[in-house]
């Protein structure tokens, strides 16, 4: 894998955190600028939806520049809009710097994914999409514990002026590592399409398949993930040390899942989703009847992160496959495909919440949601996940 690829990850890294950070930070938030927790929750759901919205609309916007200035916009702009975050005592300016870094984070991971696709071989996007989503990985192994713990110990604001500082090298990455001609080659060239002729695409019902598939599975994951601390807390009887431990094992496990599945990806899909989709159904129902036991509970977190961004960044590959046709827009419908995913899957968990579950109900959650996605795609395996000779002619 060229170089380039791993310094878009550590952007990733640096945007990964800084989604997943506020949840550890709200009350502090909430205290500092004189709002109620629920008002604070408002700042994580405007960054899911400035993603959602946008990944199609920033790569729109950025579909004729070259991607090493779309790049290097967009992490500039994901910086500024911390450091304003960090200065401002105005929670509606804070408010409004969250849609401004989730819009600049979607449209940085819509044009690195499509980036991504042209600085390897057609075969090999899956492989790419690993590195690339390695970064988030990492994020929750490493960034979300850290910024949880620099923001106990110097404030929330210390969080904001940190992830700042790691789109620095991000930036000087972009500028020595990605080529010039970066996201462009002479088939798909974005001058030859049209940006009508790519939005049709989204007719396709492979890649609407793949993006749907794509969605619930990553709503699964997302449903449990977000609610897992009352599970370690509440379910397990564990103290509240061993929540970061939790995230830290879901994490290593993803990290593992996601580069395992970056061998198999490009070339025995049908594996991944065939043997990986249902070990990751009973690994939920495992979960959601065992988590009573802790040590149950800690190698579950683990099987169900690696298993869960194994056929996640599978099924996201898919995606990539399948727009091969939309070169500049494709990043975008696989990055929207991810974040429906993680706005919508913790949704539907929090309404299990005061369910007869109890704190359950979001595993029982994710078990429904990987259940509805094997539905539709085991009788039509042939189709999500066509052989290698086939992918390669998508490709």
């Amino acid at each position: 894998m060229p170089l380039s690829l791993y310094l878009l990850a550590v952007a990733v890294f640096a945007m990964g955190t800084s989604e997943f950070m506020l949840a550890g930070l709200v009350p502090d938030i909430a205290t500092s600028l004189d709002v109620s927790l629920g008002a604070a929750g408002l700042l994580t759901s405007a960054f899911a939806v400035g993603m959602i919205v946008g990944a199609p609309l920033m790569a729109a916007l950025a579909r004729r520049w070259p991607a090493r200035a779309s790049l290097l916009g967009f992490v500039s702009l994901f910086a500024a809009a911390h450091v304003v975050g960090a200065l401002t005592t105005s929670f509606a300016v804070l408010l409004v710097t969250r849609t401004v870094a989730a819009l600049a984070n979607a449209g940085f991971l819509a044009v690195a994914l499509s980036t991504a696709a042209t600085l390897v071989p057609a075969d090999r996007k899956g492989r790419a999409l690993a590195v690339l989503l390695s970064g988030t990985t990492v994020a929750t192994i490493a960034g979300v514990p850290g910024g949880a713990v620099l923001g106990t110990v110097l404030g929330w604001r210390a969080t904001f002026w940190a992830i700042t500082l790691l789109c620095l090298p991000a930036a000087f990455g972009i500028v020595k590592g990605v080529p010039a001609h970066a996201g462009k080659s002479s088939q798909d060239s974005p001058a030859g399409i049209s940006l009508r002729a790519e939005i049709a695409q989204l007719a396709m019902p492979r890649l609407v398949l793949a993006m749907l598939l794509g969605a619930l599975v990553n709503a699964a994951t997302f449903a449990t993930f977000t609610f897992l601390a009352p599970i370690v807390t509440g379910t397990a009887g564990l103290g509240e040390l061993w929540v970061p431990v939790v995230l830290v094992l879901f994490g290593i496990g993803s990290f593992a899942g996601v580069t395992l599945a970056g061998r198999l990806s490009d070339q025995r899909p049908g594996i991944v989703i065939g043997v990986g989709g249902p070990m990751l159904l009973l690994g939920w129902v495992a979960l959601a009847t065992l988590a009573i036991q802790p040590v149950a509970l800690l190698l579950l977190v683990f099987v169900q992160g690696a298993l869960s961004f194994a056929l996640g960044s599978t099924l996201i590959a898919r995606v990539l496959y399948e727009a091969a046709g939309a070169p500049t827009m494709g990043g975008s419908y696989a990055t929207a495909a991810l974040n429906i995913g993680a706005a919508g899957g913790p949704l539907v968990a929090a309404a299990t919440l005061g369910a007869d579950a109890g704190n359950l109900g979001p595993v029982w959650t994710s078990s429904l949601l990987v259940a509805v996605a094997l539905l539709i795609a085991l009788p039509l395996l042939r189709v999500v996940a066509p052989r290698a000779g086939q992918a390669q002619a998508i490709g």
